[in-house]
């Protein structure tokens, strides 16, 4: 406010700047959005529709070097798509070529290969498993493992194992996969010339945490952390890293810490389910659904503050999410918007952040994008992502 003072003092309007944002819709359609900010406030538009990701997309992941954008369809009916969109510059989507797959896929990216975009690994909620395939539109599978229970986990959800995420660690050469129906953080090397991944000992969480997403951080220091959101725990934990000294060896975990995605003193109700997590500098995120701590449909972001020299974390505060349901949030590279999508209330919020405090304040934009959700249901906004 003080910088827009100033520019009114001098007879200098505000600037006005410009971004680009693309959001996923659990009824088939992938939305480009425009977001214009002038000082503290802003507006978002839809400019663009595209069709291709099957019929239930769930997860986006975007490249900037490419301008590539990879949909992943959660179909429940037997079969599905992992769509590939070349990116326009004004954020215009182009279908640029689909492989079929087996359906229920919740999160897929890149890895492998001389440049890491080789390969295509994705997550199957239902079915057990992690497929993999050639990064060329149309391949066939390339390798595909199924997981089992020796035994059913505390939570009714926990009947099965429920592989939510295939996430690369820094250096390229390990996979984490957080089950949330075994209790485990999987972990898999790489081979990055043919793509196969090799099983390593899994990381334990406790029982019924049903672990989410993952997040790296490092220290100057180069301590390495991976962080979880704990869905069925509402929870997230601090596991230490150790790589092995033998190339031929395994990355290992060992859960250092586990706080709750609400203060001190407080829990989530009987519907909360933790969903999302994310890292800028030394501070932690993670989305909280059906909290509604701020109101109606106005659900909480749990905000941590990461110690620099160890990588534990600390309680900092509950922030508004402006949104119900929020499934998913991305942070822009300089750290100042989050953009979070909220699945049953449909709508894109963009919501400042300090990046010195780490906290998140006011509201600068908001927008539905496709109908609503219903609480608890797969319908609504499944992703959003900034185009940079």
């Amino acid at each position: 406010m003080l910088r827009l003072a100033f520019l009114a003092g001098l007879g200098l309007a505000p600037a006005v700047h410009g971004a680009t944002l693309v959001a996923s819709h659990f009824a088939g359609g992938v939305y480009s959005l425009s977001l214009t900010t002038t000082g503290s406030s802003g507006k978002l538009a839809i400019t663009s529709q595209a069709s291709g990701c099957g019929t239930t997309p769930a997860w986006v992941e975007y490249y900037s070097d490419s301008k590539t954008l990879y949909c992943f369809d959660e179909s429940w009916n037997g079969g599905g798509t992992n769509a590939q969109y070349s990116v326009n510059n004004d954020g215009r989507l182009t279908l640029a070529g689909s492989t079929k797959s087996s359906g229920n896929t919740v999160h897929g990216l890149l890895y492998g290969g001389p440049e890491g975009k080789s390969f295509i690994a994705t997550a199957q909620y239902s079915p057990s498993t992690i497929t993999t395939y050639k990064a060329q539109t149309g391949s066939s599978v390339l390798q595909t493992e199924k997981f089992a229970l020796s035994k059913r986990g505390p939570n009714s959800r926990q009947d099965v194992s429920h592989p939510h995420e295939t996430y690369l660690d820094p250096t390229g050469k390990f996979m984490l996969v957080p089950d949330l129906g075994a209790d485990v953080v999987r972990i898999f090397k790489i081979d990055a010339t043919s793509g196969k991944l090799t099983a390593c000992a899994a990381g334990a969480a406790s029982a019924g945490d049903g672990p989410r997403h993952a997040q790296f951080w490092k220290s100057a220091a180069g301590v390495q952390v991976v962080y979880t959101v704990n869905e069925l725990g509402n929870s997230v934990s601090a596991w230490s890293v150790a790589y092995p000294s033998d190339p031929s060896g395994c990355l290992s975990l060992t859960r250092t810490q586990t706080l709750s995605t609400y203060a001190p003193g407080k829990k989530g109700g009987s519907t909360t389910k933790a969903a999302e997590i994310r890292v800028v500098g030394n501070f932690l995120y993670a989305s909280n659904r059906a909290d509604q701590t701020f109101g109606n449909q106005q659900d909480s972001i749990a905000t941590y503050t990461i110690d620099p020299t160890t990588g534990a974390i600390a309680w900092l505060e509950a922030a508004n999410s402006y949104s119900y349901y929020p499934r998913t949030f991305q942070f822009n590279k300089e750290g100042t918007l989050a953009a979070v999508g909220g699945q049953t209330s449909s709508n894109v919020a963009i919501i400042e952040r300090d990046p010195t405090t780490g906290k998140l304040g006011k509201l600068v934009a908001t927008l539905q994008v496709g109908a609503k959700g219903r609480a608890g249901e797969e319908d609504g906004l499944s992703a959003v992502v900034w185009i940079e």
